[in-house]
């Protein structure tokens, strides 16, 4: 026959609402990570929309004074050639935007998935 040491000496038992709270602490930190990726992205969104229309109105209003200023077809030709060139450079910037903030958008969420705080 064994002898089982007492009770005292043991370790004691976990409590079930501190085996709850040890269990839940991933789920609350994905959880938790998830609304602020949301936060974040909802902030994005609207930086992003007033940044464009700030920029296009800006641009409309360089393509209103242009074409107030030309007088000859040779000017609006040269005028268009500008505008054109001001929109592709906006469009480009916008896209390297769009980019760079997928790629931290894709780290953040990697981050979460993988547990690192």
């Amino acid at each position: 026959m064994e002898v089982s040491e007492p009770k005292s000496a043991q370790e004691p038992a976990a409590s079930p609402a501190t085996r709850s709270t040890d269990a839940n602490g991933p789920a609350l930190h994905f959880l938790l990570g998830a609304q602020r990726i949301l936060v974040e992205e909802m902030v994005f969104s609207a930086e992003a929309t007033l940044d464009r229309i700030r920029t296009e109105i800006h641009l409309f209003g360089e393509f209103a004074s242009k074409l107030a200023e030309s007088h000859s077809v040779l000017d609006w030709k040269k005028m268009g050639q500008e505008c054109g060139r001001h929109q592709l450079e906006f469009v480009r910037r916008d896209c390297d935007r769009m980019f760079r903030h997928g790629e931290r958008l894709i780290d953040a969420t990697a981050a979460l998935l993988s547990n690192r705080p």
